[in-house]
């Protein structure tokens, strides 16, 4: 692991946050030569990870709903946006026109510049108790928000202004109380339906985004996705961030995604409660939460990299 001995806490104040550059060792031209880890602000709270069409990486802090922006080719952070009391981070995603959507357990997404981290749009999803906006997935015109606490998914219009729509998850959907239901979402193979996982007690869905109906995709290979979270898909390859296991399942959907075959399982020493995980190039890029250790100011994060 790359260490900076100058990394200090910075979730004390907007000013140290503006100012704080984490820096890892740089990395000569060539992916392959690009850091496999690199360290997050102490104290950070991290738990989302996007990476859009160039090589950066963003991480949102629960701590306070900022945001950490990585060059992958050097490790070098810097603070994107630094947050504001109440406001929380988790799950990110990125657009092509560089338009970085982030679900916060608030009730409420936001839609930053990723370039200047700018908050350009904000949309009320849901009340802020009995709720948790944990996800989000760009599929078509529209993001797509999971809620862990109720049995529904928000949806947003993607790069302009418009209506919240609140669609109810039906059909073989049971909502289980006092835990972490839907987590993840990623679009399905046929780039119409969405695919969810419910972490608790481990099961993938396929929703139809129009009416809602939630088919349970049948598991071959390993009885459950438990303490499932951050999914992505590579064709019909989806990958499941198992966050507390520390470990990524790797799972082949049929034509409909009715089936997922367990084909391989990722772990790596480095893993401490990874949550999400983003794709640049070979390369699958995962952020450690680290839900297990007490949370300090001066606690250490980092993201790590594996091969795909």
């Amino acid at each position: 692991m790359v260490q900076n001995p100058t990394r200090r806490a910075v979730l004390g104040g907007a000013a140290a946050l503006a100012a704080l550059a984490v820096t890892a060792a740089p990395a000569a031209a060539g992916t392959a030569e690009w850091p496999t880890e690199f360290p997050l602000p102490d104290g950070w709270l991290p738990e989302g990870i996007a990476i859009g069409a160039k090589p950066y990486a963003y991480f949102g802090s629960r701590g306070n709903g900022g945001i950490f922006c990585v060059d992958l080719r050097t490790g070098e952070g810097r603070i994107l946006y630094a947050g504001a009391a109440g406001q929380i981070a988790v799950g990110l995603k990125i657009d092509r026109d560089g338009l970085l959507y982030v679900a916060g357990n608030t009730g409420v997404a936001r839609v930053h510049d990723s370039r200047t981290g700018e908050i350009v749009r904000a949309f009320q999803l849901s009340e802020a108790t009995g709720h948790f906006v944990n996800d989000v997935s760009l599929v078509g015109d529209r993001a797509w928000f999971t809620d862990s606490r109720a049995a529904q998914l928000y949806s947003v219009p993607r790069g302009r202004d418009g209506a919240v729509r609140t669609l109810p998850l039906t059909g073989d959907w049971v909502q289980l109380p006092d835990v972490n239901n839907a987590n993840g979402i990623v679009s399905a193979p046929d780039g119409r339906g969405l695919i969810v996982v419910k972490s608790t007690p481990g099961e993938l869905y396929h929703v139809d985004p129009r009416t809602g109906a939630a088919r349970r995709i049948t598991l071959t290979g390993q009885a459950d996705v438990a303490n499932g979270d951050g999914l992505w898909r590579i064709g019909r390859t989806l990958y499941v961030v198992q966050n507390r296991l520390n470990k990524v399942s790797v799972w082949h959907l049929d034509a409909g995604a009715t089936t997922a075959t367990l084909t391989g399982t990722i772990t790596d020493p480095r893993f401490d409660v990874p949550t999400t995980a983003a794709r640049f190039g070979n390369r699958l890029y995962l952020v450690n939460a680290r839900f297990t250790t007490p949370p300090t100011p001066e606690t250490t994060y980092s993201a790590v990299a594996v091969s795909l």
